[in-house]
């Protein structure tokens, strides 16, 4: 039996089982050599009921603990349940037991029905065992030696404005209607509209301001600003005379007031709205920001500044709007004519 060091700075100690008589490794979860060494002193595998190092669920327990208070609700939900997938697969073996070969096998079992939930249990539990390797546990992240599974690109869903009509005469609720028109002329996540407060809206700037505010965090963690234009502007001045009350802590898109609207509600009565509409099946209330987003790369504007407006972390992200600019494209081309 002896210690060493891993490369993240943490000892561990390598010794037999005497069960098994197989070699095992356990983190002392110090990177302090003093420490490492009592822990060696102390350690006896006959009779440690933990010389199996941290189970996956002993982990999982402990990084929910650690990303609650700065994750959204939304990604907790995924963790949960990219980890109840890889337990049900690979049972609650010691975290260092998962390796590559076992990643890879769930990953592509996962993929062969639904290539979309093997994407988000790929980088849910690649964030994750980073973490692992941070504290110790795992020398290195086995999902960084595999390749994530690929998508097949399909173009984002728009709709028009003529068709955006059509949803909002469908719509019975004033606030219903003002939110899916915010939607569609700021390009905000769901998440983002439910949690504005009127603090967010400068008037004398004519400015939006998307905010970490009362507990909500946007998803990239970054403050960012979109103008409002005189639809919007005519819109929010409309509430405020009808809803606001001078409390500047006020949402603004509501059903009581002071209660958050739920997402899931929002995202069923714009489904709803959009079957009634007779729309095609495929238009949800994400296709709001993609329409905003189309329509301004299609009038020629910018990537760039479309990107900053959508607060997307990479140009790349931006990108699939990027088929749109053809007609911009013919159109330049079209000046050598001239």
């Amino acid at each position: 039996m002896f210690f060493a060091k891993r490369k993240n700075g943490y000892f561990f100690i390598e010794y037999k089982d005497p069960s098994t008589n197989q070699l095992k490794r356990l983190s002392t979860k110090t990177k302090s050599k003093s420490e490492a060494l009592q822990f060696l002193r102390n350690f006896n595998p006959e009779i440690n009921k933990e010389n199996d190092g941290i189970k996956i669920s002993n982990f999982r327990d402990e990084y929910l603990k650690y990303v609650t208070n700065n994750r959204s609700p939304k990604y907790i939900k995924s963790i949960k349940l990219s980890f109840r997938q890889l337990l049900r697969y690979s049972k609650d073996i010691p975290l260092e037991d998962l390796d590559a070969r076992l990643l890879d096998q769930f990953v592509s079992k996962k993929f062969s029905t639904s290539p979309a939930a093997a994407l988000l249990y790929f980088r849910t539990l690649k964030a994750a065992l980073s973490k692992a390797v941070v504290w110790g546990y795992m020398d290195e992240n086995p999902l960084k030696k595999i390749k994530p599974p690929r998508l097949k690109k399909t173009l984002p869903v728009f709709i028009s404005k003529s068709e955006l009509e059509l949803i909002l005469d469908k719509t019975k609720t004033v606030m219903l209607k003002d939110l899916f028109t915010t939607a569609f002329y700021s390009g905000m996540r769901l998440g983002e509209i439910v949690n504005l407060v009127w603090e967010c809206v400068d008037f004398k700037r004519n400015i939006i301001i998307i905010k970490n505010i009362n507990g909500f965090t946007t998803k990239n963690k970054k403050e960012r600003i979109i103008p409002m234009n005189s639809i919007m502007e005519t819109l929010m001045m409309n509430r405020q005379n009808k809803v606001n009350n001078g409390n500047n802590n006020n949402y603004i898109f509501y059903r009581v007031i002071g209660i958050k609207l739920n997402e899931d509600y929002v995202s069923k009565q714009f489904k709803k709205v959009v079957r009634e509409a007779g729309l095609r099946e495929n238009i949800h209330f994400h296709t709001l920001r993609h329409s905003f987003a189309s329509i301004l790369i299609q009038k020629g504007a910018s990537i760039y500044a479309v990107k900053e407006l959508l607060g997307h972390e990479n140009i790349s992200t931006t990108q699939i709007y990027s088929h749109l600019q053809q007609k911009n494209l013919e159109d330049a081309i079209a000046l050598i004519e001239i």
